[in-house]
């Protein structure tokens, strides 16, 4: 059985104009395209009360780093309030979204994701010297990376979304 450690957890909220077409695909390809992880969604559910749609999804985005380490995130969406509203840009009248979203993330180092070192307890005590003695330091880099990439995607996020109200 593989070895996972949570190296990030954290979440941003935000409330006011956004399309959530637009903020489901720039996330999406943020982390297709940017972070290359492949992004599998595993639940979404919408529940809808006459003009207002409340929405939730969840997507498990992962990457094989090495033959040995990969990358999991974790994330959880919660769309509250959706509706069409009109905004006036500039003089025209365009259709966008108003409503809050939640995007809370988690990432993991996942060890041995593949189970090769889980075939007897000798390989499981080898594994223990490699990952102490051996890979320590590749350990520490991974979860720092793994991080920083977690902290990135919020953060470009909230950009998207802020840029999205300025704009209205």
């Amino acid at each position: 059985m593989s070895e996972q450690d949570e190296v990030y957890s954290s979440k941003i909220s935000y409330k006011g104009f956004f399309r959530f077409k637009d903020l489901y695909s720039f996330c999406y390809n943020w982390l297709s395209e940017e972070a290359g992880l492949s992004v599998d969604e595993g639940e979404y559910s919408e529940k809808i009360s006459g003009p207002i749609k409340n929405i939730s999804f969840k997507w498990t985005a992962s990457k094989e780093v090495t033959d040995y380490f990969q990358f999991e995130v974790k994330l959880d969406f919660k769309v509250d309030e959706l509706s069409e509203v009109e905004a006036n840009i500039g003089g025209a009248k365009v259709k966008t979204n108003s409503g809050g979203v939640t995007i809370k993330v988690k990432a993991s180092l996942v060890r041995d994701y593949e189970g090769k070192f889980e075939t007897s307890g000798k390989m499981k005590l080898w594994r223990g010297i490699y990952e102490k003695w051996i890979i320590s330091q590749r350990v520490s880099e991974f979860e720092d990376k793994l991080a920083g990439l977690a902290d990135e995607f919020l953060s470009q996020a909230k950009a998207f979304l802020d840029l999205e109200s300025a704009n209205k």
